[in-house]
């Protein structure tokens, strides 16, 4: 599945900025042109996607939800 296959209209391109490693959820802290978004995913999750301070992402945001993707 590509990005553009995936069905969520604001989509923001940023740069992770912070992490906050918890034992099984972490809070990522994304840099958007829009400015900061938050989003609280698994830590193995984090660890899957090899994100770090400084990881190219977008965070697809639904009503409910902030979703992040790896660049």
């Amino acid at each position: 599945m590509t990005i553009k296959a995936i069905n969520v209209r604001n989509q923001f391109k940023g740069t992770i900025r912070e992490i906050v490693h918890g034992d099984v959820l972490s809070e990522i802290d994304v840099q958007t042109a829009a400015g900061i978004v938050t989003s609280v995913i698994t830590t193995r999750s984090v660890k899957e996607l090899e994100l770090g301070v400084g990881s190219e992402v977008i965070a697809f945001v639904k009503s409910t939800e902030v979703s992040i993707a790896k660049l």
